[in-house]
């Protein structure tokens, strides 16, 4: 989150409110106050908030009337409602009309905190993501590449400055980060976004089968080539040809790629005219092919050829920030495509997705939003209908067996004990620290700025 977040109260009950408005400013907040709904919707055409904390129940005008007006005039801005348990279906009402969470009073501040710094940190990342797509430019197309974090903004800045360029890219990174994605927002940013873009998986298919898809074949090649067949270098004249898991052809098959790249011609198999192309490549391979050459499994000579500009795919686990926006994009996508009516995920639900480690990635975490769509049933997704693996995911061990290391001390040092250890525990690895404890990176990087570990 921003180091300064404004917070408005709305509740017409003074002394709650100024509960809240001691608990939220001791937790680094800027507080405003409003007594009833006409006078929250009157100060937020006045002045732009972080977040709403609003009562539901008011004299004048309820929270679920301000909400709508709220929501009217500005819709980026969360709401969160309180309400007391004989009111829970007006506040269910409410996150229908657009509510970030509902929670029930007697407030429970842990809850009440984490709620606050999710639904903050879901706001900043939508503005986020949509400042990056503009910094872009408005003719940029980001291919539906969706994150806001530090790693993925990089990575967007790169691709806008090699789409326009004729180099060849080599994309690496793990299983499921997106490498087809990135192909196609650089083509399609790309000079020749008019011509095709053509995709070939090289592990999917046999060698024998491989070279006649990348160059073609004449009639009578080989038994069952009835016909000319065209392949997919001549396909992809004037366009992008994406070669993904490159590291997958044999030795014999990289030899025939590199004289292709090296001379723009092909011969098709069972032929002998020599055929020019004009294709733009992008590869892509979840291994490392330093390792690959050294084994003897990869050509160094095509590695350099294919290598003239790399782009690296961050894995998931080390984006955890964009795991909110990756997970509300899923849910509205499979929510439409199931035809339901499902508007978000419970605090216990997001917290499962925020500490699981993601092996898959993006693809990983897209399936299990999917599977948790069609098994769902309330208007809220909750963990249980997330994989087992997923579910069972929890803090991280780590602490000496018996020992919390805290003594006797004021909570505050409590907190500072506990986040400093964690991170001596996860050898400084800030993104590990924050998973540890069960908080967002951002929130991490404000406590240790706060303890004078960061610099300002």
């Amino acid at each position: 989150m921003n180091d300064a977040n404004t917070v408005l109260i709305v509740d017409d009950d003074p002394a709650h409110r100024t509960m809240l408005r001691t608990l939220l400013t001791g937790w680094g907040h800027t507080v405003s106050e409003a007594d009833d709904g006409a006078g929250a919707i009157a100060m937020v055409h006045e002045q732009a908030f972080d977040l709403i904390l609003m009562d539901i129940r008011m004299i004048k005008v309820s929270g679920l009337e301000a909400l709508g007006e709220i929501k009217t005039f500005n819709p980026a801005i969360p709401v969160i409602i309180m309400t007391a348990y004989s009111s829970v279906e007006t506040a269910v009402e409410a996150m229908k009309n657009g509510a970030y969470d509902y929670l029930t009073k007697p407030l429970d501040f842990d809850e009440l905190r984490l709620t606050m710094e999710r639904a903050m940190e879901h706001s900043h990342l939508r503005e986020e993501n949509r400042l990056l797509r503009e910094s872009l430019g408005t003719h940029f197309d980001t291919h539906n590449i969706i994150g806001a974090s530090p790693a993925m903004i990089r990575l967007m800045e790169t691709v806008a400055q090699v789409a326009t360029s004729e180099a060849t890219v080599l994309i690496t990174g793990e299983s499921g980060t997106g490498k087809e994605m990135i192909a196609g927002a650089i083509h399609f940013n790309s000079l020749r976004k008019d011509g095709p873009f053509i995709k070939i998986n090289c592990a999917a298919i046999t060698e024998t089968l491989l070279e006649s898809e990348l160059f073609g074949h004449e009639k009578g090649a080989f038994t069952g080539a009835y016909r000319r067949k065209e392949g997919r270098f001549r396909q992809a004249h004037g366009g992008t040809l994406f070669l993904d898991e490159v590291s997958e052809m044999s030795l014999a098959m990289q030899v025939k790629l590199l004289r292709v790249l090296q001379e723009r011609e092909i011969t098709r198999v069972g032929g002998e005219e020599v055929v020019k192309v004009d294709v733009r490549i992008i590869a892509a391979t979840n291994k490392d092919l330093m390792a690959e050459i050294r084994a003897g499994r990869f050509r160094d000579d095509l590695y350099y050829r294919l290598n003239v500009v790399a782009i690296a795919m961050p894995p998931l686990r080390e984006r955890r920030e964009d795991i909110p926006l990756l997970a509300q994009h899923f849910l509205e996508q499979f929510s439409e495509k199931n035809r339901k009516q499902i508007k978000g995920f419970t605090p216990q639900a997001m917290d499962r997705l925020l500490r699981y480690e993601w092996p898959g990635n993006v693809r990983e975490l897209m399936n299990a939003v999917e599977r948790a769509v069609v098994l769902a049933w309330a208007e809220y997704l909750s963990e249980q209908e997330f994989p087992l693996i997923i579910r069972e995911t929890g803090p991280a061990d780590g602490w000496p067996e018996g020992d919390s290391g805290t003594g006797e001390m004021p909570l505050g040092e409590v907190e500072k004990t506990t986040i400093l250890r964690t991170l001596e525990l996860s050898n400084g690895n800030k993104s590990e620290a924050a998973r540890r404890l069960g908080i967002t990176r951002r929130t991490l990087h404000k406590k240790l700025k706060a303890y004078g570990v960061m610099p300002s």
